[in-house]
Protein backbone atom coordinates (compact mmCIF):
# COMPACT_ATOMS: atom_id res chain seq x y z
CA UNK A 1 0.00 0.00 0.00
CA UNK A 2 1.37 3.86 -1.33
CA UNK A 3 0.55 6.97 -0.30
CA UNK A 4 1.08 10.32 -1.33
CA UNK A 5 2.72 12.80 1.00
CA UNK A 6 0.95 15.93 0.98
CA UNK A 7 4.15 18.99 0.53
CA UNK A 8 4.28 21.22 3.28
CA UNK A 9 1.81 24.35 3.72
CA UNK A 10 2.83 27.50 1.78
CA UNK A 11 3.18 31.07 3.02
CA UNK A 12 3.54 34.19 1.66
CA UNK A 13 3.86 37.59 3.63
CA UNK A 14 3.22 41.28 2.42
CA UNK A 15 5.30 44.14 3.70
CA UNK A 16 3.97 47.39 3.92
CA UNK A 17 5.88 50.72 5.27
CA UNK A 18 9.21 51.01 6.63
CA UNK A 19 12.76 49.07 6.75
CA UNK A 20 12.02 48.13 10.43
CA UNK A 21 8.78 46.61 8.85
CA UNK A 22 11.10 44.66 6.04
CA UNK A 23 13.42 43.25 9.04
CA UNK A 24 10.22 42.35 10.81
CA UNK A 25 9.06 40.36 7.61
CA UNK A 26 12.08 38.07 7.25
CA UNK A 27 11.73 37.26 11.10
CA UNK A 28 8.11 36.38 10.06
CA UNK A 29 9.69 34.17 6.96
CA UNK A 30 12.04 32.53 9.51
CA UNK A 31 9.48 31.29 11.98
CA UNK A 32 7.29 29.80 9.32
CA UNK A 33 10.02 28.34 7.77
CA UNK A 34 11.07 27.30 11.47
CA UNK A 35 7.57 25.80 12.03
CA UNK A 36 7.16 23.57 8.50
CA UNK A 37 5.91 25.92 6.17
CA UNK A 38 7.64 26.78 2.95
CA UNK A 39 7.78 29.87 0.71
CA UNK A 40 5.05 29.82 -2.38
CA UNK A 41 6.48 29.94 -5.52
CA UNK A 42 6.28 33.14 -7.75
CA UNK A 43 2.11 32.79 -9.29
CA UNK A 44 1.11 30.66 -6.71
CA UNK A 45 -1.71 31.24 -4.35
CA UNK A 46 0.02 30.48 -0.82
CA UNK A 47 -1.81 28.26 2.02
CA UNK A 48 -0.75 31.45 4.40
CA UNK A 49 -1.04 34.63 3.89
CA UNK A 50 0.57 37.49 6.19
CA UNK A 51 0.31 41.08 5.65
CA UNK A 52 2.88 42.88 7.57
CA UNK A 53 1.10 46.25 7.96
CA UNK A 54 2.20 50.17 8.24
CA UNK A 55 -0.05 52.85 9.75
CA UNK A 56 2.08 55.93 9.31
CA UNK A 57 0.15 56.83 5.79
CA UNK A 58 -3.59 58.36 5.74
CA UNK A 59 -5.02 55.33 3.73
CA UNK A 60 -3.25 52.20 5.19
CA UNK A 61 -6.06 51.16 6.31
CA UNK A 62 -7.71 50.99 3.00
CA UNK A 63 -5.44 49.86 1.25
CA UNK A 64 -5.38 45.97 3.88
CA UNK A 65 -9.34 46.23 3.34
CA UNK A 66 -8.99 45.95 -0.26
CA UNK A 67 -6.12 43.25 -0.26
CA UNK A 68 -7.83 41.54 2.08
CA UNK A 69 -11.26 41.88 0.07
CA UNK A 70 -9.12 40.61 -3.38
CA UNK A 71 -8.71 37.64 -1.10
CA UNK A 72 -12.00 37.08 0.80
CA UNK A 73 -13.35 34.60 -2.22
CA UNK A 74 -10.08 32.78 -2.25
CA UNK A 75 -10.88 32.31 1.00
CA UNK A 76 -14.27 31.23 0.46
CA UNK A 77 -13.44 28.16 -1.84
CA UNK A 78 -10.35 27.01 0.15
CA UNK A 79 -11.15 26.75 3.81
CA UNK A 80 -8.16 25.37 4.79
CA UNK A 81 -6.48 28.94 3.59
CA UNK A 82 -5.25 31.06 6.19
CA UNK A 83 -4.89 34.62 6.77
CA UNK A 84 -2.78 36.75 9.13
CA UNK A 85 -2.42 40.58 9.45
CA UNK A 86 0.31 41.69 11.84
CA UNK A 87 2.52 44.98 12.05
CA UNK A 88 1.70 48.62 13.01
CA UNK A 89 -2.12 49.04 11.69
CA UNK A 90 -2.68 45.20 13.76
CA UNK A 91 -1.64 46.90 16.50
CA UNK A 92 -3.81 50.45 16.27
CA UNK A 93 -6.96 48.37 14.93
CA UNK A 94 -6.79 45.53 16.24
CA UNK A 95 -10.42 45.70 17.72
CA UNK A 96 -11.69 46.56 13.90
CA UNK A 97 -9.67 43.99 11.77
CA UNK A 98 -11.50 40.70 11.81
CA UNK A 99 -15.23 42.87 12.32
CA UNK A 100 -14.47 44.33 8.81
CA UNK A 101 -12.56 40.87 7.49
CA UNK A 102 -14.12 38.58 9.81
CA UNK A 103 -13.01 35.86 7.28
CA UNK A 104 -9.11 36.69 9.27
CA UNK A 105 -7.80 33.82 10.82
CA UNK A 106 -4.68 35.79 13.02
CA UNK A 107 -4.50 39.35 14.22
CA UNK A 108 -1.06 39.63 16.24
CA UNK A 109 0.79 42.94 16.89
CA UNK A 110 4.40 44.61 16.49
CA UNK A 111 5.41 43.47 19.90
CA UNK A 112 4.42 39.54 19.78
CA UNK A 113 5.56 38.68 15.62
CA UNK A 114 7.30 35.57 17.12
CA UNK A 115 3.87 34.12 18.26
CA UNK A 116 2.31 33.80 14.51
CA UNK A 117 3.02 30.03 13.88
CA UNK A 118 1.69 29.08 17.38
CA UNK A 119 -1.94 31.30 16.93
CA UNK A 120 -1.88 30.08 13.57
CA UNK A 121 -2.25 26.87 14.50
CA UNK A 122 -4.53 27.47 17.33
CA UNK A 123 -7.16 28.96 14.84
CA UNK A 124 -6.65 25.80 12.83
CA UNK A 125 -7.38 23.82 15.75
CA UNK A 126 -10.16 25.97 17.22
CA UNK A 127 -11.62 27.18 14.22
CA UNK A 128 -12.26 30.48 15.26
CA UNK A 129 -9.85 34.14 14.86
CA UNK A 130 -7.34 34.67 17.10
CA UNK A 131 -6.22 38.08 17.85
CA UNK A 132 -3.20 38.91 20.53
CA UNK A 133 -2.06 42.17 20.74
CA UNK A 134 1.38 42.44 23.70
CA UNK A 135 1.37 46.24 24.55
CA UNK A 136 5.77 45.24 25.27
CA UNK A 137 8.00 43.49 23.55
CA UNK A 138 8.79 40.01 25.12
CA UNK A 139 11.17 38.90 23.05
CA UNK A 140 13.68 40.86 20.53
CA UNK A 141 13.64 40.12 17.18
CA UNK A 142 16.55 39.88 16.42
CA UNK A 143 16.57 36.45 18.52
CA UNK A 144 14.08 34.57 16.41
CA UNK A 145 14.86 32.94 13.03
CA UNK A 146 15.15 34.81 9.80
CA UNK A 147 15.04 33.52 6.19
CA UNK A 148 16.87 36.70 4.69
CA UNK A 149 15.35 38.07 1.30
CA UNK A 150 19.91 38.93 0.21
CA UNK A 151 23.05 36.92 0.84
CA UNK A 152 24.92 39.62 1.10
CA UNK A 153 23.14 42.36 3.20
CA UNK A 154 21.43 42.58 5.78
CA UNK A 155 19.49 44.32 8.50
CA UNK A 156 20.59 44.65 12.14
CA UNK A 157 18.07 45.95 15.00
CA UNK A 158 19.88 47.85 17.49
CA UNK A 159 16.68 48.91 19.03
CA UNK A 160 12.94 48.66 18.94
CA UNK A 161 10.61 51.74 19.83
CA UNK A 162 11.60 55.68 19.67
CA UNK A 163 10.97 58.04 22.40
CA UNK A 164 10.35 60.84 20.67
CA UNK A 165 6.92 62.59 20.48
CA UNK A 166 6.67 64.39 16.49
CA UNK A 167 3.09 65.61 16.42
CA UNK A 168 2.81 63.61 12.76
CA UNK A 169 4.15 60.11 13.69
CA UNK A 170 2.32 57.61 15.50
CA UNK A 171 4.99 55.12 15.92
CA UNK A 172 5.81 55.70 19.39
CA UNK A 173 2.50 54.72 20.33
CA UNK A 174 2.46 51.49 18.30
CA UNK A 175 6.12 50.47 18.70
CA UNK A 176 6.75 51.71 22.58
CA UNK A 177 9.34 53.49 24.13
CA UNK A 178 13.05 52.28 22.99
CA UNK A 179 14.94 49.66 24.16
CA UNK A 180 18.45 48.94 23.37
CA UNK A 181 20.14 45.49 22.72
CA UNK A 182 23.09 45.00 24.33
CA UNK A 183 26.74 45.61 21.74
CA UNK A 184 27.86 42.21 22.06
CA UNK A 185 24.71 40.87 21.47
CA UNK A 186 24.62 43.21 18.34
CA UNK A 187 28.65 42.19 17.06
CA UNK A 188 27.79 38.57 18.12
CA UNK A 189 24.70 38.63 15.26
CA UNK A 190 26.91 40.90 13.23
CA UNK A 191 29.71 38.50 12.96
CA UNK A 192 27.52 35.43 12.47
CA UNK A 193 26.10 37.18 9.17
CA UNK A 194 29.80 37.69 7.96
CA UNK A 195 30.13 34.03 8.39
CA UNK A 196 27.41 33.26 6.45
CA UNK A 197 28.46 35.20 3.50
CA UNK A 198 27.40 38.66 4.47
CA UNK A 199 29.03 41.82 3.75
CA UNK A 200 27.30 44.58 4.17
CA UNK A 201 25.72 45.60 7.25
CA UNK A 202 22.74 48.06 8.28
CA UNK A 203 22.28 49.03 11.86
CA UNK A 204 18.27 49.69 12.43
CA UNK A 205 16.55 51.89 14.89
CA UNK A 206 13.66 53.95 14.73
CA UNK A 207 15.98 56.69 16.16
CA UNK A 208 19.21 54.92 15.52
CA UNK A 209 21.73 57.52 16.76
CA UNK A 210 20.11 57.48 20.29
CA UNK A 211 20.90 54.20 20.63
CA UNK A 212 22.80 53.83 24.08
CA UNK A 213 19.89 55.88 26.28
CA UNK A 214 18.77 52.78 27.44
CA UNK A 215 21.79 51.61 29.75
CA UNK A 216 23.13 55.59 30.01
CA UNK A 217 25.84 55.16 27.53
CA UNK A 218 25.38 58.33 25.26
CA UNK A 219 28.68 57.63 23.16
CA UNK A 220 27.75 53.71 22.56
CA UNK A 221 26.31 54.23 19.00
CA UNK A 222 29.41 55.65 17.96
CA UNK A 223 31.24 53.05 19.65
CA UNK A 224 29.34 50.30 18.05
CA UNK A 225 30.39 52.28 15.09
CA UNK A 226 34.47 51.75 15.24
CA UNK A 227 33.64 48.20 17.12
CA UNK A 228 32.07 47.20 13.67
CA UNK A 229 35.40 48.28 11.86
CA UNK A 230 37.11 45.08 13.97
CA UNK A 231 34.78 42.82 12.03
CA UNK A 232 37.03 40.71 9.47
CA UNK A 233 34.82 40.17 6.24
CA UNK A 234 32.15 43.02 7.08
CA UNK A 235 33.04 45.36 3.95
CA UNK A 236 30.28 47.63 4.45
CA UNK A 237 28.57 49.44 7.65
CA UNK A 238 25.40 52.03 6.83
CA UNK A 239 22.52 53.35 9.28
CA UNK A 240 19.01 54.39 9.41
CA UNK A 241 17.76 56.65 10.31
CA UNK A 242 19.17 59.25 12.62
CA UNK A 243 17.74 61.83 14.50
CA UNK A 244 19.14 65.64 14.08
CA UNK A 245 18.55 66.40 17.78
CA UNK A 246 20.36 63.74 18.77
CA UNK A 247 23.56 63.73 16.52
CA UNK A 248 26.69 63.66 17.85
CA UNK A 249 30.20 64.70 16.68
CA UNK A 250 31.87 61.46 17.86
CA UNK A 251 29.66 59.83 15.55
CA UNK A 252 30.61 61.68 12.66
CA UNK A 253 34.57 61.21 13.81
CA UNK A 254 33.72 57.43 13.96
CA UNK A 255 32.64 57.81 10.95
CA UNK A 256 35.47 59.31 9.58
CA UNK A 257 37.71 57.09 11.29
CA UNK A 258 36.02 53.46 10.30
CA UNK A 259 37.02 52.64 6.42
CA UNK A 260 33.75 50.67 6.47
CA UNK A 261 31.71 52.58 7.45
CA UNK A 262 30.10 54.18 4.22
CA UNK A 263 30.51 57.71 2.97
CA UNK A 264 26.21 57.84 3.34
CA UNK A 265 24.03 59.50 5.64
CA UNK A 266 19.98 59.77 5.68
CA UNK A 267 19.32 62.48 8.00
CA UNK A 268 15.73 63.62 8.08
CA UNK A 269 14.52 67.36 7.54
CA UNK A 270 11.15 67.31 7.21
CA UNK A 271 10.77 70.55 7.12
CA UNK A 272 13.23 73.83 6.70
CA UNK A 273 11.21 76.00 8.67
CA UNK A 274 11.56 76.82 12.33
CA UNK A 275 8.11 77.32 13.25
CA UNK A 276 7.07 74.18 11.33
CA UNK A 277 10.11 71.55 12.86
CA UNK A 278 8.34 73.70 16.68
CA UNK A 279 4.72 72.79 15.29
CA UNK A 280 5.98 68.67 14.96
CA UNK A 281 7.46 68.98 17.75
CA UNK A 282 11.61 68.22 16.41
CA UNK A 283 13.37 69.23 18.97
CA UNK A 284 16.43 70.91 16.66
CA UNK A 285 16.51 74.19 14.17
CA UNK A 286 17.31 74.80 11.04
CA UNK A 287 21.00 75.87 11.63
CA UNK A 288 21.27 73.36 13.62
CA UNK A 289 20.28 70.57 10.97
CA UNK A 290 22.92 72.37 8.73
CA UNK A 291 26.02 72.41 11.05
CA UNK A 292 25.84 68.81 11.27
CA UNK A 293 25.63 68.82 7.50
CA UNK A 294 28.51 71.17 7.57
CA UNK A 295 30.70 68.72 10.24
CA UNK A 296 30.07 65.52 8.17
CA UNK A 297 31.11 67.19 4.91
CA UNK A 298 34.68 68.96 6.87
CA UNK A 299 35.57 65.61 7.83
CA UNK A 300 33.96 63.36 5.17
CA UNK A 301 34.04 65.73 2.30
CA UNK A 302 32.63 63.08 -0.53
CA UNK A 303 29.42 61.58 2.07
CA UNK A 304 26.26 61.58 0.46
CA UNK A 305 23.58 62.76 2.03
CA UNK A 306 19.85 62.13 2.01
CA UNK A 307 17.02 63.15 3.69
CA UNK A 308 12.65 62.89 4.44
CA UNK A 309 10.61 66.19 3.70
CA UNK A 310 7.29 66.57 4.21
CA UNK A 311 5.31 69.30 2.31
CA UNK A 312 1.93 71.00 3.66
CA UNK A 313 2.39 70.20 7.27
CA UNK A 314 -1.14 72.40 9.13
CA UNK A 315 -0.22 75.68 9.15
CA UNK A 316 2.30 75.43 6.58
CA UNK A 317 2.30 79.24 4.85
CA UNK A 318 4.15 79.91 1.88
CA UNK A 319 6.98 81.52 3.92
CA UNK A 320 7.56 78.18 5.84
CA UNK A 321 7.83 76.77 2.52
CA UNK A 322 10.28 78.59 1.18
CA UNK A 323 12.52 78.43 4.08
CA UNK A 324 12.18 74.36 3.08
CA UNK A 325 13.38 75.10 -0.44
CA UNK A 326 16.23 77.66 1.33
CA UNK A 327 17.87 74.27 3.82
CA UNK A 328 17.36 71.87 0.63
CA UNK A 329 19.43 74.25 -1.74
CA UNK A 330 22.09 74.77 0.92
CA UNK A 331 22.11 70.98 2.08
CA UNK A 332 22.89 69.67 -1.21
CA UNK A 333 21.32 66.67 -1.25
CA UNK A 334 22.01 63.33 -3.10
CA UNK A 335 18.52 62.57 -2.72
CA UNK A 336 15.50 63.30 -0.70
CA UNK A 337 12.30 61.00 0.18
CA UNK A 338 9.94 64.09 -0.26
CA UNK A 339 6.18 63.36 1.13
CA UNK A 340 2.37 64.98 0.84
CA UNK A 341 1.45 65.92 4.16
CA UNK A 342 -1.60 63.84 5.11
CA UNK A 343 -3.29 63.16 8.50
CA UNK A 344 -2.41 60.39 10.17
CA UNK A 345 -5.19 58.97 12.64
CA UNK A 346 -4.29 59.10 15.94
CA UNK A 347 -0.97 61.75 15.64
CA UNK A 348 -1.80 65.32 17.23
CA UNK A 349 -1.10 66.56 13.86
CA UNK A 350 -4.36 65.07 12.60
CA UNK A 351 -6.39 67.55 15.30
CA UNK A 352 -4.33 71.01 14.55
CA UNK A 353 -6.03 74.25 12.89
CA UNK A 354 -5.01 75.15 9.65
CA UNK A 355 -4.96 72.26 7.50
CA UNK A 356 -3.71 73.09 4.01
CA UNK A 357 -5.98 72.84 0.93
CA UNK A 358 -4.41 69.68 -1.11
CA UNK A 359 -4.23 71.59 -4.34
CA UNK A 360 -1.87 74.12 -2.37
CA UNK A 361 -0.01 70.96 -1.26
CA UNK A 362 0.65 69.33 -4.57
CA UNK A 363 1.77 72.61 -6.01
CA UNK A 364 4.69 72.77 -3.18
CA UNK A 365 5.28 69.32 -3.67
CA UNK A 366 5.78 69.66 -7.52
CA UNK A 367 8.33 72.44 -6.64
CA UNK A 368 10.40 70.54 -4.15
CA UNK A 369 10.78 67.78 -6.52
CA UNK A 370 11.75 70.43 -9.48
CA UNK A 371 14.66 71.64 -6.51
CA UNK A 372 15.53 68.04 -5.09
CA UNK A 373 16.14 66.47 -8.71
CA UNK A 374 17.98 69.44 -9.87
CA UNK A 375 20.65 69.53 -7.28
CA UNK A 376 20.84 65.54 -7.19
CA UNK A 377 21.73 66.39 -11.06
CA UNK A 378 24.04 68.90 -10.40
CA UNK A 379 25.22 66.30 -7.33
CA UNK A 380 25.54 63.76 -10.18
CA UNK A 381 27.15 65.07 -12.73
CA UNK A 382 30.21 66.11 -10.27
CA UNK A 383 31.00 62.20 -10.47
CA UNK A 384 31.47 61.56 -14.32
CA UNK A 385 35.14 60.72 -15.01
CA UNK A 386 35.67 59.10 -11.02
CA UNK A 387 36.57 55.74 -10.63
CA UNK A 388 34.56 53.97 -8.13
CA UNK A 389 33.81 50.25 -6.14
CA UNK A 390 30.20 49.25 -6.53
CA UNK A 391 28.95 46.27 -4.94
CA UNK A 392 26.92 44.30 -7.31
CA UNK A 393 23.46 44.53 -6.67
CA UNK A 394 20.25 42.10 -7.27
CA UNK A 395 16.79 43.28 -8.56
CA UNK A 396 17.81 47.50 -8.36
CA UNK A 397 18.44 47.88 -12.16
CA UNK A 398 14.23 47.04 -13.84
CA UNK A 399 16.26 47.89 -17.29
CA UNK A 400 19.25 46.13 -16.82
CA UNK A 401 17.91 42.98 -19.79
CA UNK A 402 17.09 45.69 -21.91
CA UNK A 403 20.61 47.36 -21.69
CA UNK A 404 22.03 44.50 -20.92
CA UNK A 405 23.76 46.19 -17.63
CA UNK A 406 24.31 45.15 -14.10
CA UNK A 407 23.68 47.47 -11.18
CA UNK A 408 25.41 48.16 -8.27
CA UNK A 409 25.45 50.37 -5.29
CA UNK A 410 29.13 52.72 -4.58
CA UNK A 411 30.14 53.36 -1.42
CA UNK A 412 27.72 56.54 -0.86
CA UNK A 413 25.15 54.15 -1.83
CA UNK A 414 24.52 55.71 -5.32
CA UNK A 415 22.67 53.28 -8.16
CA UNK A 416 25.09 52.72 -10.93
CA UNK A 417 24.17 50.76 -14.05
CA UNK A 418 27.63 49.27 -15.42
CA UNK A 419 28.04 47.98 -18.56
CA UNK A 420 30.52 44.45 -18.81
CA UNK A 421 33.47 44.33 -20.21
CA UNK A 422 34.07 41.05 -22.38
CA UNK A 423 37.54 40.65 -21.56
CA UNK A 424 36.74 40.86 -17.97
CA UNK A 425 34.29 38.58 -17.63
CA UNK A 426 35.69 35.69 -20.12
CA UNK A 427 38.44 35.78 -17.61
CA UNK A 428 36.94 35.74 -14.52
CA UNK A 429 33.33 35.02 -14.97
CA UNK A 430 30.17 37.43 -15.09
CA UNK A 431 29.79 39.16 -11.88
CA UNK A 432 27.08 38.29 -9.62
CA UNK A 433 24.94 39.69 -6.12
CA UNK A 434 27.74 40.78 -3.52
CA UNK A 435 30.47 41.08 -5.88
CA UNK A 436 32.69 44.07 -6.44
CA UNK A 437 33.03 45.65 -9.67
CA UNK A 438 35.37 48.79 -10.14
CA UNK A 439 34.34 50.83 -13.03
CA UNK A 440 34.53 54.37 -14.35
CA UNK A 441 31.04 56.92 -14.26
CA UNK A 442 30.62 57.79 -17.59
CA UNK A 443 26.85 59.52 -17.63
CA UNK A 444 24.45 61.27 -14.87
CA UNK A 445 20.83 61.14 -14.01
CA UNK A 446 19.24 62.46 -11.78
CA UNK A 447 18.83 59.49 -9.83
CA UNK A 448 21.57 57.31 -10.88
CA UNK A 449 24.82 56.77 -12.61
CA UNK A 450 25.96 54.70 -15.56
CA UNK A 451 29.25 53.77 -16.07
CA UNK A 452 30.12 52.35 -19.59
CA UNK A 453 33.80 51.24 -18.77
CA UNK A 454 34.67 48.31 -16.57
CA UNK A 455 38.12 48.25 -14.82
CA UNK A 456 38.10 45.36 -12.21
CA UNK A 457 35.96 42.51 -10.77
CA UNK A 458 36.70 41.00 -7.34
CA UNK A 459 34.92 37.58 -6.80
CA UNK A 460 34.13 37.85 -3.14
CA UNK A 461 32.65 35.33 -0.17
CA UNK A 462 29.09 37.27 -0.51
CA UNK A 463 28.80 36.26 -4.43
CA UNK A 464 29.58 32.89 -3.61
CA UNK A 465 26.65 32.96 -0.96
CA UNK A 466 24.27 34.18 -3.47
CA UNK A 467 25.48 31.63 -6.15
CA UNK A 468 24.78 28.74 -3.37
CA UNK A 469 21.50 30.14 -2.51
CA UNK A 470 20.09 30.47 -5.99
CA UNK A 471 21.53 27.20 -7.41
CA UNK A 472 19.26 24.06 -7.87
CA UNK A 473 19.58 21.18 -4.69
CA UNK A 474 21.69 18.31 -5.69
CA UNK A 475 19.96 15.56 -7.09
CA UNK A 476 19.17 12.77 -4.24
CA UNK A 477 20.04 9.72 -5.48
CA UNK A 478 18.99 6.50 -2.50
CA UNK A 479 19.42 2.52 -3.43
CA UNK A 480 16.48 1.64 -0.63
CA UNK A 481 18.91 0.09 1.41
CA UNK A 482 19.00 0.47 4.98
CA UNK A 483 22.14 1.51 7.22
CA UNK A 484 23.91 -0.14 9.87
CA UNK A 485 25.54 1.33 12.99
CA UNK A 486 24.81 4.31 14.25
CA UNK A 487 23.11 7.45 13.05
CA UNK A 488 25.09 10.57 12.84
CA UNK A 489 25.14 13.09 15.38
CA UNK A 490 22.72 15.76 15.07
CA UNK A 491 24.63 19.25 14.89
CA UNK A 492 24.87 21.56 17.63
CA UNK A 493 21.95 23.02 18.89
CA UNK A 494 21.55 26.49 21.41
CA UNK A 495 20.63 25.23 24.92
CA UNK A 496 17.09 26.49 25.70
CA UNK A 497 17.21 28.97 28.09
Amino acid sequence: MSSVEAGPRTYEVRTYGCQMNVHDSERLSGLLEDAGYASAGEGEQADVVVFNTCAVRENADNKLYGNLGHLAPLKASNPGMQIAVGGCLAQKDRDTITSKAPYVDVVFGTHNIGSLPALLERARVQQEAQVEILESLEVFPSTLPTRRESAYAAWVSVSVGCNNTCTFCIVPSLRGKEKDRRPGEILAEIEALVAEGVSEITLLGQNVNAYGVEFGDRQAFGKLLRACGDIEGLERVRFTSPHPAEFTDDVIEAMAATPNVMPSLHMPLQSGSDKVLRDMRRSYRSAKYLGILERVREQIPDAAITTDIIVGFPGETEEDFDQTLRVVAQSRFSSAFTFQYSKRPGTPAAELPDQVPPAVVKDRYQRLVALVDEIAWEENKQRVGRTVELMVAEGEGRKDAETRRLSGRAPDNRLVHFALDPAIVAEHGEPRPGDMVTVEITYAAPHHLVADRMIGLRRTRSGDAWEARVAPPAPSVGLGMPQVGAPAPLADTPACR
